[in-house]
């Protein structure tokens, strides 16, 4: 009505003073008076509640949400470099991880336990900084390190655990 008084458009602040100063105070029953309007003109049946089904994250952006097709492609190809890992360690160190058809997430840990035992057994020395050259024991624990966290950070967000765990065998490629 306003504007067609001839007057200027009220600022984005006007409008904000207003919903706090005079809709803010009254909001919680006028949204209630609502829903028990509508619950008696049965457009609602108040046997469920929806309070929304948008995903938000705390720092949403458009690069933060995750499409689960994208999550689960990426988490195939991180199991498959897991089991290629675990096969070259088992090579490498003449170690006997798994035993069976399957790689889970315990021959993992198991063979991060005894890379920290061949590493005392051995004293090895971690070496960090430049100039330094890494034994191929230290690239190999922070290798199985790296794929634990992502695996780790992979399935607490996006995928339960049951469906992260298990990768077959037999896609392992053979070590030449």
């Amino acid at each position: 009505m306003f504007l067609l008084e001839g007057s200027p458009a009220s600022d984005h602040a006007t409008f904000a003073q207003f919903r706090s100063i005079h809709f803010a105070p009254c909001a919680k029953r006028i949204l209630a008076e609502m829903s028990n309007a509508l619950f008696d003109l049965e457009e609602i049946s108040g046997e469920t509640i929806f309070i929304d089904g948008t995903k938000i994250e705390a720092a949403a952006n458009k690069y933060t949400f995750v499409r689960k097709k994208a999550v689960i492609k990426n988490q195939t190809k991180l199991l498959i470099k897991l089991a290629d890992f675990v096969a070259e360690c088992e090579q490498l160190y003449g170690l006997k991880i798994v035993y069976g058809n399957t790689i889970k997430m315990k021959h993992a840990k198991k063979l991060r336990k005894k890379l920290y035992v061949l590493k005392q057994s051995e004293n090895v020395i971690f070496v960090h900084g430049t100039g330094k050259r890494k034994t191929p024991l230290q690239k190999s624990m922070e290798t199985l390190e790296d794929y634990l966290s992502r695996l780790k950070n992979i399935t607490s967000k996006y995928i339960s655990e049951a469906d992260a765990t298990v990768i077959p065998r037999q896609t392992r490629t053979p070590l030449l």
